[in-house]
């Protein structure tokens, strides 16, 4: 893993400073506390991570969902008759990274409050229920969102929708009803963990 890297600053002079990763991964933890679908997730595993976008438009991804496994959580695949296994992630305290959650900035937080909780759910939703490594899979040949990109959505709205009904601290989600330059305007700087993607390693 990186250390914490700039995601941007508003002058030397700035009063305070916000950590996105820190503070995404207490909304997360308490939006899979608060969902029972989600109950499977021991965040202590998933890594949070922002990325930088290149360009400032709403077109692109908004976060993304790396698996550190392959299909059933397994460490190896076979792939025109050549064995790779995947590169190991550990945490500072020797932990196991079975995920990686990326957020891309200022794209994610650009996006309307409704959407980004949206979003955070449908990446949780792609983490395995067995909790393996690998992604939740579906039947047919989408089988990371269905065949329906719009109904996969309509059922993470939803989820969205009981987890605010839950009346969960409206402090640990008030940063994301900001856009980046709110945030930004706010506390001066905006921080976080980086984590490069782990490699393909070829075994044989």
């Amino acid at each position: 893993m990186h250390g914490c890297d700039s995601a941007g600053t508003a002058g030397e002079a700035a009063p305070r400073e916000f950590s996105f990763t820190t503070s995404m991964r207490r909304f997360c933890s308490d939006a899979i506390a608060r969902t029972a679908p989600l109950a499977h997730i021991d965040l202590a595993h998933v890594a949070l991570s922002f990325a930088q976008t290149r360009k400032r438009t709403r077109y692109g991804l908004y976060a993304s969902l790396t698996p550190m496994r392959f299909e059933g959580g397994s460490l190896t695949c076979n792939r025109r008759s050549r064995t790779y296994t995947i590169q190991r992630l550990y945490d500072t305290q020797g932990r196991e990274i079975f995920y990686i959650l990326t957020f891309y900035l200022p794209r994610f937080m650009d996006l309307p409050f409704r959407e980004k909780l949206i979003t955070v759910f449908h990446e949780l939703w792609h983490i395995s229920p067995e909790f393996d490594g690998d992604l939740r899979r579906h039947d047919g040949r989408c089988y990371a969102h269905t065949h329906s990109q719009k109904q996969y959505d309509a059922e993470m709205d939803l989820l969205a929708r009981q987890y605010l009904a839950a009346a969960p601290p409206a402090s640990l989600y008030e940063f994301l009803q900001y856009d980046f330059a709110g945030l930004l305007a706010r506390y001066g700087r905006i921080y976080g963990t980086k984590v490069r993607r782990p490699r393909l390693l070829k075994l044989v």
